[in-house]
């Protein structure tokens, strides 16, 4: 099996009504679907730019890639330039890493490789070395605004970091793909990256219903949202869970497992804020992140409980 490199990635969103051309594939170690009307499939030409689309993206922030622009800031202290389409990625992040008081921080790499989601995908927990442990002691966790310098596309790192982009890579990723959609003359799909899905359609396109699966009792659906010319993002930690309570999504400031949220589901104008609110939301009250981002959201507790924002647009069944 291949770890994601979008650690987000999930299957907590399932299609409730299905468009009828469908262009399946496997990347970044998800499944994607890309629906189009009846009679409209996918051409293949642009079939191969979706596919080399990702390669590029993949190739500068996989942090599973040796040869990746983030894994020579892993491999030493230094500075790297990122593409163009870095900008609007980092500039969120520095959104994230505020509004959460540092709780999303794209510096949570190492911690996820301590805890066994590393490049093997080797569901092992191992402890920091003993140098990064003195780093550690003598200066605290490393931080995105601590040990991150950034010059619009240059990155510089004062120490080496390992860089992961999970929280809301993937649904960047989804933006990117749409993009390059409507850049070749489609008006009406809609991109599923097992999750992190965006509907794209003229202005009264029939809204697509989505299920929000349980995600403790998978086939089962406590609710539906209704998206038209939006993204829904899902996260749950039970996606990719492993020894003893260990799962992908980490609190920056401790590298411990969320605990109390279990499930989140997230609408917004763009994919990938929506990725990175479902995260955020693990952590941070959503009062608090609506100070800086515009959004609505359902959130599922470990004891059951589900709360949904007033203009979330679905509902929750009782």
């Amino acid at each position: 099996m291949n770890a994601s490199a979008y650690p987000d990635a999930t299957n907590a969103v399932t299609l409730v009504a299905r468009a009828p051309e469908r262009f399946d594939f496997e990347a970044i170690g998800t499944s994607w679907q890309i629906e189009t009307p009846a009679g409209s499939p996918l051409p293949e030409p642009l079939r191969r730019a979706v596919a080399e689309r990702i390669e590029r993206f993949d190739a500068a922030y996989s942090r599973f890639r040796a040869g990746s622009l983030l894994a020579s800031l892993a491999r030493a202290p230094g500075s790297v330039e990122f593409p163009e389409d870095s900008l609007a990625l980092f500039d969120l992040y520095d959104r994230l890493v505020r509004a959460t008081s540092g709780a999303v921080d794209p510096l949570i790499g190492r911690s996820l490789e301590l805890l066994g989601y590393d490049a093997a995908y080797s569901l092992t927990p191992s402890q920091p070395t003993p140098l990064e442990q003195r780093v550690q002691d003598e200066r605290g966790r490393a931080s995105w605004f601590t040990d991150i310098d950034r010059d619009g596309r240059v990155v510089s790192s004062t120490r080496p970091v390992v860089i992961d982009v999970g929280a809301a890579g993937k649904g960047y990723l989804v933006d990117l793909v749409s993009a390059l959609l409507v850049e070749h003359g489609l008006t009406e799909f809609v991109v599923d990256a097992s999750g992190d899905l965006r509907h794209q359609g003229p202005a009264d396109a029939t809204p697509v219903r989505i299920g929000l699966e349980h995600p403790l009792q998978p086939g089962k659906a406590i609710g539906v949202a209704t998206l038209a010319n939006a993204s829904l993002c899902a996260s749950a930690s039970n996606r990719r869970a492993w020894g003893d309570g260990h799962h992908h999504i980490l609190d920056a400031r401790t590298g411990s497992p969320a605990r109390e949220v279990i499930a989140t589901w997230v609408v917004a104008a763009d994919t990938a804020l929506a990725d990175g609110l479902a995260t955020a939301l693990f952590f941070t009250g959503a009062h608090e992140l609506a100070k800086t981002f515009h959004f609505s959201y359902v959130r599922m507790y470990a004891d059951g409980r589900a709360e949904r924002s007033r203009d979330f647009p679905g509902e929750l069944f009782s």
